[in-house]
């Protein structure tokens, strides 16, 4: 019996876990055991660390949105308390986004909050009560309009669908003879399909 042997084996094992731990420092990228070893650490790292940036990030996020805070005579706390009263969501990376690049709009943002704190504008509201805050009553005004007319449009396509008449000709065999029971026509099973098709259309 042949001997067998396993060192294209091993060999092909010592490249793979050497080359996934290419860039490490000193031996940890060129002795096996070392490199191994310290693969394990790396995954272990790894892991726990794609939860903790999403803290991290998170902690950025709130300072930034604070230091906006600040300069609008608001702390960061009774600001997003006012946000959630008033109803707004809007995330805090977005918050911060805001915050850097349109100071203005973070303003009304704050306005927003500071009603909300108070009292003036609730969760029950509709998102164009929201709007209103933000882009004035004019604005909210023509929201109400546009969804008032989509409704009614919806309505007018809804009664014009129910209006049509269907097309019997295209219509299979055996769907206009379920038709024809559906309507009360007599001897339907024995009809042809030019027979159903009048019967049908009287």
């Amino acid at each position: 019996m042949a001997r067998v042997k396993n060192g294209a084996v091993t060999k092909a094992r010592h490249k793979k876990v050497l080359k996934e731990a290419k860039g490490y420092f000193g031996s940890k990228h060129r002795l096996y055991k070392t490199a191994k070893e310290q693969l394990m650490h790396s995954g272990q790292y790894a892991f726990r660390d794609r939860k903790q940036k999403k803290r991290e990030f998170r902690k950025l996020w709130i300072t930034r949105i604070n230091a906006a805070c600040r300069q609008n005579d608001i702390s960061y706390s009774r600001f997003i308390e006012g946000l959630t009263k008033a109803g707004v969501e809007v995330n805090r990376k977005m918050l911060s986004e805001i915050a850097i690049n349109d100071p203005k709009m973070f303003t009304e943002f704050v306005k927003i909050a500071r009603d909300g704190k108070e009292g003036k504008i609730t969760k029950a509201e509709e998102v164009i009560g929201r709007e209103v805050t933000i882009k004035g009553e004019a604005t909210a005004k023509k929201a109400a309009k546009k969804t008032t007319e989509k409704k009614e449009e919806v309505k007018e396509v809804k009664e014009e669908k129910k209006e049509t008449t269907t097309d019997y000709s295209k219509m299979t065999v055996a769907e206009l003879k379920e038709a024809a029971k559906e309507a009360g026509i007599k001897g339907a099973s024995t009809m042809k399909k030019a027979e159903l098709v009048e019967a049908l259309s009287k």
